[in-house]
């Protein structure tokens, strides 16, 4: 009898166990990570000779890698796209801040003063607006997000929460994003006061190198907390305290880091690139942001593999756009004119490339332009996905996707209907070895040039508003975009202008990304200046 009751008791539990266990396997974690400015060229995987990204290369190398993935042109843009599902040429839908109204705080200015200014100018949520964080939770997922901004340049604890995040940990201003030694923080629209770091500005370094520079970098003085670790030692916290108390509910994280966004300021300087003779000073540190990132994204690994769930988690790594050269020298780098000749770019007929402005890293990985403009360098990004047993290793896909597919792709993997309204498109099927419905094309804003537009096949139109010139490049054929199509093919450039100005709601000023708007304290300030 109490060898029967023995094993009735065991079954039970097995059973229970068994419940648990597949309850928690439903369906799957998931973290996005989401760096800043981080040029795919910049990562081992790609090529990089001067420093080596083993974490985020093995989500790579043991999932699949996007070789025709698209950001945006610069930060705001990207995130309020990436957050919407929705591409960046469309300004009847959101506007974006300016930034630094938070340097206001406990300074002449009071949190709900703050919070009334960026409500007052910002596009509210409409009632059925959908985002990222909200597909999640209708899911059934614990959201929490950890790091920069998440939309503009500046937001408030009601927007975050609309957007759907449970828990957000970090920077409420995009100018504050540019020291990485905050005085404060915020946690569920509380501030925290960080001990040991004094300086307003965060600690906001030089962008040029210079002895001035490089001392006032290393000046160590009211710097106490490096904001990355901060950041990821809460994001590992929150991980530990869902797996302790919420093991049945999946979560969705999202963790934008600053890194490797400059000014450069960096603890120490990596090993790896300390006594490279071919490196400047600032080149160094530089690398060693990107090292700082890849450690973050091995201390990720380390947490899954120690709660056992890196098997049932995705992990996706992207950047919101493409390269910037940070480590900037007189003579050695010049970001606006070929160092070869001395002639200024146009962003026309000439542009900027490695080799001819000497980055020495090649972050944009030989495409032509950075940041803010509408070449494949400042638009085309990294884009890793991993899932342990269900994305193939070492896979790869031409496909052309962009970082706005990316919420109703999470959608399907989540088991949720398809966000409609949305440019987002799934491409889940081709993650998981099969064959995704395709865009037709990709949109894309640029704050300095405009509107461009790229097809699945490879075609490439972009939009040079101020000088009024349409180019068109076939990608495939040429990587650099260096021979101008449009005289040759005028049809097909006919077709793409009218497609393109659609999308930009018929007018191509559109094609220069949301409105930007000033707070009224913002205004005030400029008017006085303008006085004085």
């Amino acid at each position: 009898m109490n060898i029967i009751k023995l094993l009735v008791v065991a079954l039970l539990v097995s059973t229970t166990a068994f419940a648990k266990t597949s309850k928690k396997n439903e369906k799957p974690n998931i973290i996005l990570i989401y760096a800043d400015d981080l040029g795919r060229g910049m990562l081992s995987t790609y090529g990089q000779k001067y420093i080596t990204t083993p974490n985020i290369d093995r989500i790579a190398d043991f999932g699949m890698r996007f070789e025709n993935a698209y950001g945006c042109n610069y930060c705001a843009p990207a995130r309020a796209s990436l957050l919407t599902g929705m591409h960046d040429a469309r300004r009847d839908l959101f506007n974006i801040s300016t930034a630094g109204i938070y340097m206001n705080l406990d300074n002449g200015m009071s949190f709900q003063e703050i919070k009334d200014e960026i409500h007052d100018v910002m596009i509210p949520a409409k009632p059925n607006d959908v985002f990222l964080a909200e597909v999640a939770k209708k899911a059934g997922y614990a959201t929490a997000e950890f790091g920069k901004i998440d939309w503009g340049f500046a937001t408030t604890p009601e927007r975050i929460e609309r957007h759907g995040w449970d828990y957000h940990y970090g920077f409420y201003d995009h100018q504050r994003c540019h020291g990485f030694y905050p005085p404060f923080l915020f946690e569920n629209g509380e501030k925290v006061d960080i001990p040991g770091n004094t300086h307003v500005d965060c600690g906001l370094t030089n962008m040029v190198e210079s002895p001035e520079g490089y001392k006032a970098r290393w000046d160590m003085t009211g710097k106490a907390q490096y904001s990355e670790d901060l950041i990821v030692d809460k994001m590992m916290e929150w991980m530990d305290d869902h797996h302790k108390n919420k093991l049945e509910q999946p979560f969705f994280a999202y963790f934008p880091t600053q890194l490797p966004h400059g000014p450069i300021a960096v603890p120490a300087v990596h090993p790896e690139v300390k006594n490279n003779p071919d490196l400047t000073e600032m080149e160094k540190e530089y690398a060693s942001m990107i090292k700082y990132l890849d450690n973050s994204v091995g201390q990720i690994f380390a947490k899954l593999e120690e709660q056992d769930i890196l098997d049932n988690t995705i992990l996706i790594f992207t950047s919101d756009n493409g390269h910037e050269v940070y480590a900037r020298q007189p003579g050695r780098t010049d970001t606006k004119k070929n160092m070869q000749t001395g002639q200024n770019y146009d962003d026309v007929h000439t542009r900027f490339l490695s080799d001819l402005s000497n980055d020495v890293f090649d972050g944009n990985n030989g495409m032509s332009g950075l940041k803010r403009a509408n070449w494949e360098g400042g638009t085309r990004v990294p884009l890793f996905w991993f899932w342990q047993g269900n994305i193939k290793a070492g896979s790869s896909s031409d496909q052309r996707v962009a970082n706005y597919d990316i919420l109703n792709t999470v959608a399907e993997l989540m088991g949720q209907d398809q966000e409609k309204g949305k440019d987002s498109k799934s491409y889940a099927k081709t993650l998981l070895g099969g064959k995704s419905k395709a865009h037709d094309y990709i949109v894309l804003s640029s704050r300095t040039m405009g509107p461009s537009i790229v097809t699945q096949d490879g075609w490439k139109m972009k939009y040079h508003i101020k000088g009024n010139s349409f180019q068109l490049y076939k990608l495939d054929e040429d990587y650099k975009e260096l021979n101008d199509l449009a005289m040759k093919y005028p049809e097909k450039l006919e077709t793409l202008k009218t497609i393109l100005l659609k999308e930009c709601g018929g007018d191509w000023q559109n094609g220069y990304g949301p409105l930007k708007v000033k707070m009224a304290s913002q205004q005030k300030s400029m008017k006085k200046k303008k006085k004085h």
